[in-house]
């Protein structure tokens, strides 16, 4: 036993890096685990490249994740306010403005998507067609030409 003048210490006796100064790997500290942690602070990590995905994933993950849905894609508000202004601007000024019915714009927002997804698979077909995998403007006059052939509404 120690003597009673003397305080024994909780001191643990290390387990690597032994005596003599040979050293076997392992992480050093630099302090407590609590002070280490502070010193970074949030975000990413410096000289670290984010990671990407590859061109094309995301592309592909909205076009899965828009054809499983079959809301609209088109803000209600942004189109209501282009149907009412080309309602007005068919008509006379002296005729008071037309009013309308709730669903009536959310059925001319149904045949307006409904068409423009049409056009769009049309010009992409055309675009495939010319070995490209890029929509133009070519591919949508080239496909709206030929629907207007076929006696399709243009």
């Amino acid at each position: 036993m120690a003597p009673k003048d003397q305080v024994r210490r909780n001191v643990a006796i290390p387990t690597r890096g032994g005596k003599g100064g040979v050293s076997r790997g392992g992480r050093k500290s630099t302090g407590s685990r609590r002070e280490s942690g502070s010193s970074i602070g949030p975000g990413p990590a410096p000289n670290r490249k984010k990671s990407r995905y590859r061109p094309g994933t995301l592309a592909l993950r909205e076009i899965k994740k828009y054809q499983k849905t079959t809301d609209l894609l088109l803000l209600k508000s942004p189109f209501q306010r282009v149907v009412r202004e080309i309602a007005t601007s068919m008509t006379s000024p002296d005729q008071d403005a037309f009013r309308w019915q709730s669903q009536a714009i959310f059925a001319l927002q149904e045949a307006t998507e409904a068409f423009l997804v049409n056009l769009f698979h049309d010009a992409n077909l055309c675009a495939i067609h010319a070995k490209r995998v890029t929509i133009q403007q070519k591919d949508i006059q080239l496909a709206r030409r030929l629907r207007a052939t076929w006696g399709a509404p243009v």
